[in-house]
């Protein structure tokens, strides 16, 4: 990979994690937060593949809109005189990005929105399909800042002011085109005048939350705080915590969601102590034809992401280690879903595909 540094001011908090420039697809390195900002130019679809799978870029939302970039990147040096064999030649990339991280569906999503633009246009010669991936793909992006602006708008209604809000791993503008889903209604209740404070589990083994959900709101002059995972039961049951809101990488059919590896435990303790759970899940990350989490597939990450931290072992040699990257919470304990198309409740998630519904009929309204 070629890395470069770019030092700038990330205007009101807002972070750039992925741009399209100069027919390159620009990353923020978030393995190097919050120590060093450093963007990674990709040149190929491999080299985006790469950064998903080793989470240089992650994010439901982030990794999406990257696998699009990735399809638009790589059709560019595709050779092809027809429409059949152009397809032919870009199927693989598709289903190489597909295979970079298997629980959160918005890659897939990303991947049938870019097939479905083709055959649309299957007439038009194969010079043009090729502006029309770039131009699909920097929409996606564009749209993906927009939902999460809606989110927030949605979402800003359920904090009051004094709030103290818990979030688990990071679904700030990181992991989005811009703005964020978890952070987005935060972000809005503050515009709003509403006095809000943070608390961001670390989010073990990667760390999300202490290194990029704290570096984001404090950038954003959020006032935030850090604590240990295994330190949000204590706080929710002294009343120091209000909500929660945290981000989704699937939410399927009967409103199970999958999110990172922890959040079942912080929607269990919140539901014993009686505080509202928030899901904060833009519709491209929400999964039909799964009936239920049960069948949701949990990636499981390499080993040393336990046994090491920055490279320094933690772990005796030769210990087993399970590592898995996602967990289910099951519906029952979420309070609502927040959508750019409002908040609903995780049973009504399967109707908003249900033509001719009245969304505000089954939207949450406070």
């Amino acid at each position: 990979m070629n890395g470069f540094r770019i030092q700038k001011r990330f205007a009101s908090g807002m972070v750039k994690s992925i741009e399209w420039k100069d027919d390159r697809v620009l990353i923020l390195d978030q393995s190097k937060l919050p120590l060093e900002v450093d963007y990674i130019e990709c040149t190929d679809h491999l080299t985006v593949a790469e950064t998903i799978k080793e989470l240089r870029i992650r994010g439901a939302p982030a990794i999406g809109i990257a696998a699009a970039m990735a399809v638009a990147l790589a059709s560019q040096d595709i050779q092809a005189s027809t429409f059949d064999e152009f397809m032919q030649k870009l199927r693989p990339v598709m289903d190489t990005m597909v295979a970079t991280r298997p629980t959160a569906v918005n890659i897939r999503w990303a991947m049938e929105r870019m097939e479905r633009l083709l055959l649309e246009n299957r007439e038009e010669p194969v010079g043009r399909l090729k502006e029309l991936l770039v131009d699909e793909a920097k929409a996606i992006l564009e749209e993906d800042i927009e939902v999460n602006k809606a989110i927030g708008l949605w979402g800003a209604q359920f904090i009051k002011d004094g709030d103290t809000v818990l979030t688990h791993c990071n679904a700030g503008a990181l992991a989005t085109g811009g703005y964020g889903t978890a952070t987005a209604p935060i972000l809005v209740a503050r515009e709003q005048g509403k006095d809000v404070r943070v608390i961001a589990d670390e989010t073990r083994p990667v760390l999300q939350g202490a290194r990029l959900t704290a570096w984001e709101l404090k950038m954003a002059g959020v006032p935030v705080t850090v604590i240990t995972d295994n330190s949000a039961g204590a706080l929710m049951r002294k009343g120091e915590i209000d909500l929660c809101i945290v981000g989704t990488d699937r939410t399927v059919r009967n409103g199970d969601v999958a999110n990172k590896i922890g959040t079942y435990t912080v929607a269990v303790l919140a539901k014993e102590n009686g505080i509202p759970f928030y899901v904060a899940a833009p519709t491209s990350s929400i999964d039909l034809s799964i009936p239920s989490g049960d069948l949701i597939p949990i990636e499981e990450r390499p080993a040393e992401e336990v046994t090491h931290i920055r490279g320094q072992q933690i772990t005796p040699d030769g210990v087993d280690v399970i590592n898995m990257a996602f967990d289910v919470t099951p519906a029952r304990y979420v309070t609502a879903i927040i959508t750019e198309k409002g908040a609903f409740r995780p049973r009504d998630i399967r109707k908003l595909s249900v033509r001719g519904i009245n969304l505000s009929d089954i939207m949450i309204k406070m």
